[in-house]
């Protein structure tokens, strides 16, 4: 008797003492993830904050508007290129060592404007919006696409409504702080600031260790990387796994990108659903400093001020509420969550401009924030559950979509609102948005039904052969790839 129960004894000690390893292990991860999100907070807010100081030294250094615009354009078009090639580079350098080098590039350039004599200023700001737009996508997909192995699959939700919370924070202090450190210390002190943030943010990446990127999937024996059956839901999860080898090597860069977005029914519509957005985007951005003008031409950033301040407490509501049920429940929001989203978020924005009292703006520009923080969170997390070899190149695709989308849409709306009002042009522009939406959501609708059948069916067959008991596996099986 008692050589039987110490055995018994033996593995309760044991399941228990790895149980506690495994708390301790999350606990340090997410600890760790806190200071790294912490990093990017403040280097994000040296990025807002340059936005609005950079536009206005532009501006005051060449006293052309156009200046502006072409600094805008090239930043955008160095961060369409870095997306195009950031998977590439995840294929061979870890994620730690881009997103440190991402961070150090930008401080540099930054000392550069800083230290570039008079006759030289106007090449330093081509460099600045060069290396300012290139490593900011480069930083971005690099975090997103390692978050997976950096807390693990199933709080990916949790880690993705962090960093969201942490830029959105980082948004509102750069935007309501520009104005007040230009004129208060002037350009110079402002961008010695932006620096010092990209230097404390290289430091914190620097200090941590972190997962992805190189060797991100090569936990398997064979270097192959590990099967993700959520991302291979369907159909795909056959090509992912052929042409991993060509996702790590990284010569074959576009095939695999787009491969990504064959890997799960629907994904490619989801990043073109999130270039349209971004397209819509652009609308909003271009047209509130010409509706705020036309409620207050005295004094127009009052208005702009307040809606962004809004819609930020909007969305970091909606991230607190995420982190909860994604605590609590152990799941993501998912693909009908992005869809969804988009629909309320563009219908918001849109009902931003109708001339509405300014307490139900208020509540429309919160209702736009929380929406756009959930679209946010089940966007970032849906991409995440590629296999890691294609993760770094399906977000590296969806930063060129929605740099390709906003630039685009910087464009046309501009010339738009020459001729249209506000409403008209924010109401096409998401208008876009939504019928897109509407597409994704019947596709995924659709994938869902013919799940369904394909399990019942499943479970039918399984019955008629006397083992009814592996229907239910097998079936979650099958659907998973």
């Amino acid at each position: 008797m008692g050589s039987a129960d110490g055995p018994k004894a033996d593995e309760t000690d044991g399941d228990a003492r790895k149980a506690r390893d495994e708390d301790r292990d999350i606990a340090v991860s997410e600890r760790r993830f806190r200071f790294l999100v912490a990093g990017y907070a403040v280097s994000s807010y040296g990025t807002f904050l340059n936005m609005v100081a950079l536009n206005l030294f532009v501006y005051e250094t060449t006293g052309r508007a156009l200046a502006m615009g072409l600094f805008m354009a090239v930043r955008l078009a160095s961060g369409f290129v870095a997306g195009l090639v950031v998977g590439g580079l995840l294929a061979r350098f870890s994620a730690k060592s881009i997103m440190l080098w991402a961070n150090v590039g930008q401080g540099a350039v930054m000392l550069v404007l800083i230290l570039a004599p008079d006759g030289m200023l106007t090449g330093a700001l081509m460099a600045v919006s060069v290396v300012i737009g290139a490593c900011g996508t480069l930083f971005m997909v690099a975090l997103r696409s390692s978050i997976p192995e950096m807390v693990g699959e199933d709080r990916r939700a949790w880690a993705n409504s962090l960093s969201i919370t942490g830029r959105s924070l980082a948004m509102v202090a750069g935007f309501a702080s520009a104005g007040v450190v230009v004129s208060l210390v002037g350009y110079t002190a402002a961008f010695l600031v932006d620096m010092a943030t990209f230097v404390a943010c290289a430091v914190t990446v620097a200090l941590l260790p972190i997962a992805g990127g190189k060797g991100a999937g090569g936990k398997e024996a064979d270097g192959s990387a590990p099967e993700s059956s959520e991302a291979s839901e369907g159909s795909g999860g056959s090509v992912a796994g052929k042409d991993a080898s060509a996702a790590k090597s990284g010569r074959r860069w576009r095939p695999v990108a787009f491969l990504a977005l064959a890997a799960a029914p629907g994904m490619g519509l989801m990043v073109a659903l999130r270039g349209v957005d971004a397209f819509g985007s652009s609308s909003h951005n271009a047209a509130l400093p010409i509706y705020s003008t036309s409620l207050d031409a005295s004094n127009p950033a009052v208005f702009v001020s307040a809606f962004w301040c809004v819609w930020a407490l909007g969305n970091i509501g909606a991230q607190q509420v995420i982190q909860r049920y994604a605590q609590r429940t152990g799941h993501s929001v998912g693909a009908l969550g992005f869809g969804y989203g988009t629909v309320v978020m563009s219908a918001a924005f849109i009902a931003a401009f109708a001339g509405f009292p300014l307490a139900v703006t208020a509540v429309i520009a919160l209702i736009a924030g929380a929406a756009d923080g959930l679209t946010e969170v089940a966007y970032t997390s849906h991409l995440q559950t590629l296999p890691a070899t294609l993760r770094g190149h399906a977000f590296g695709l969806s930063a060129t979509f929605e740099n390709l989308g906003f630039g685009v849409g910087m464009i046309l709306v501009a010339a738009a609102l020459d001729r249209f009002s506000p409403l008209a042009v924010v109401g096409w522009s998401h208008g876009a948005a939504i019928v897109v939406a509407v597409v994704f959501l019947l596709r995924v609708a659709g994938v869902r039904r013919a799940e369904r059948t394909g399990r019942a069916g499943l479970r039918k067959e399984e019955a008629v052969e006397g083992r009814p008991d592996r229907g239910d596996r097998d079936g979650a099986e099958v659907s998973g790839g």
